[in-house]
């Protein structure tokens, strides 16, 4: 039985909080290497009330912050508790975003992601986000760890 981990479990390792914690669960964990994030979108999602209006998406922006997300609680997730602790997970850089399909509300967004290389602090990684299993957006993107101020 693959390992998960609850919002609960989520908060501990992020310092994210509502309205920007993205993800609901983190599912299929393989330590350090791989995991899926679940998002459970909603028409009450704030930043779906005001984006579009009448037709609501979730914004790109916010698809690319859920992979991060995913990535950080991934990583905070595998390394020791003394490596991690006092430290946050910050993204570098965003290569190759694609979103092939809006994310509307009312559905489970699952952001299937991959860690594909570390050097010291700094992190590379890919993922897939999908919908009952239709393909919304997939990216590549860097992190790196920082020492908590």
């Amino acid at each position: 039985m693959s390992e998960k981990l609850d919002k609960d479990q989520i908060k501990n390792l992020l310092p994210h909080r509502e309205p920007m914690l993205l993800i609901d669960q983190l599912v299929d964990i393989k330590k350090l290497t791989s995991a899926t994030g679940i998002l459970n979108l909603t028409k009450e999602s704030p930043f779906v009330q005001g984006h579009f209006p009448g037709q609501p998406v979730m914004p790109g922006v916010l698809i690319v912050e859920a992979f991060g997300q995913t990535a950080a609680a991934l990583t905070a997730h595998g390394l020791d508790k003394e490596t991690y602790e006092n430290k946050l997970v910050f993204l570098m850089s965003v290569e190759k975003a694609r979103f092939r399909n809006p994310v509307i509300p009312n559905c489970k967004l699952e952001l299937k992601i991959e860690s594909i290389r570390s050097h010291g602090r700094v992190w590379k990684y890919k993922g897939e986000a999908y919908v009952d299993g239709i393909k919304m957006a997939d990216a590549q993107w860097s992190a790196t760890i920082v020492d908590r101020k």
